[in-house]
């Protein structure tokens, strides 16, 4: 910018000609390259830096050892910096960070409802762990999935790797080639994949592929979309639940019920009721039959008048001896399981909600 000022003075006071200014007009239009390329440089560290926390950096004779698998070389998506601009320039030394903070991306989230824009979830990396499981290695991204619950909530969260990602964009791919052709993925690469530069770059590439795949309604809606969030989330507070870790069972039902309702379209006709059979397995082992009563009385709402289902009796049964238990009115569902003893559509007495969540096989 000095040195364009500095030019236009240098002419005016020799008295240039018309034709040099034309071209001083010129040059105007075009900055120098040198202040571009700054410029340049200001954005692109803008967009990798965030707040991530990183692990211990690694030393480049450990970089081969990752699994070919995981090895990603982010091709930002939509109009963002292309590849070859990511891996000439340099992060900051800091955070020189634009990121807005989860909070602030929630205002943002609930001033934008009103407006034309489709609404969408918001996603960010917030740490990124380097897990040695030899005789691989790999990098385990953390991601917050942030949509329309209260600030002072923590936003779900889930964990994921490279080769979970590519999955899903394979998948998403076979099935919807038309409108997959437009969104870019991180491509494989086999060196340098434990740097902190390089892991923020892979970072930002993974929240603008959701993003990108949030904002398309046939790509929101996909299977394969809803099950990359919730089915691993579930499988492990399953099995936490049969081994007896309830605590840590609670936590990861909560999260995939919260999950749940921030993707706003059912990620399989069963996963709701399990969740909250879960949720009320875990709260009643941990001695709080209030909220495993909710539980019940929320499962039993979402199965409505509908003809029998496998979990209606175990789901009523666990409502009246927990109603039982905190002397509340048990005499409707008391009822309603009478009735389905006697037509034969459940066997006296019914399995129990743990039964049945030891027995699911979830796919």
């Amino acid at each position: 910018m000095a040195s364009r000022l500095l030019h236009r003075l240098r002419h005016a006071l020799a008295g240039d000609g018309p034709g040099e200014v034309a071209a001083g007009a010129e040059a105007e239009q075009f900055p120098e390259s040198s202040e571009l390329e700054d410029d340049d440089a200001e954005g692109l560290s803008s967009r990798l830096s965030g707040t991530l926390s990183f692990t211990s950096a690694e030393d480049e004779d450990e970089e081969d050892e990752e699994d070919e698998e995981e090895a990603a070389d982010p091709l930002p998506a939509g109009d963002g910096a292309s590849g070859e601009d990511a891996e000439q320039s340099s992060p900051p030394d800091g955070q020189r960070s634009s990121q807005l903070l989860p909070r602030q991306l929630q205002d943002f989230w609930k001033k934008s409802r009103n407006t034309l824009v489709p609404q969408r979830l918001l996603f960010e990396v917030t740490s990124a762990n380097v897990v040695k499981d030899p005789p691989s290695k790999y990098v385990l991204y953390t991601i917050a999935v942030m949509g329309p619950e209260p600030p002072d909530r923590q936003p779900a969260q889930i964990s994921r790797r490279y080769s979970d990602f590519e999955r899903l964009h394979r998948n998403l791919q076979r099935q919807f080639r038309g409108p997959m052709a437009a969104i870019s993925f991180p491509r494989k690469r086999l060196r340098r994949n434990f740097t902190a530069e390089t892991i923020a770059r892979r970072s930002r590439a993974f929240e603008q592929f959701l993003s990108h795949l949030q904002a398309v309604p046939k790509l929101r809606h996909a299977p394969d979309l809803q099950d990359f969030f919730v089915l691993p989330e579930l499988r492990r507070a399953q099995s936490l639940t049969c081994t007896g870790l309830y605590r840590e069972a609670l936590a990861l039902w909560a999260n995939a019920w919260q999950l749940q309702a921030q993707l706003g379209t059912p990620s399989g006709p069963d996963r709701p009721l399990l969740t909250l059979a879960g949720l009320a397995v875990c709260h009643q082992e941990l001695e709080d039959p209030g909220e495993a009563r909710a539980c019940c009385e929320r499962a039993l709402q979402l199965l409505g008048d509908k003809s029998p289902h496998p979990l209606l009796a175990p789901f009523l049964e666990a409502h009246v001896r927990l109603s039982w238990r905190l002397g509340l009115d048990k005499r409707q569902s008391e009822a309603q399981l009478q009735a389905l003893q006697e037509a034969g559509l459940t066997p006296t007495p019914p399995p129990s909600l743990k039964e049945l969540l030891i027995k699911e096989v979830l796919e």
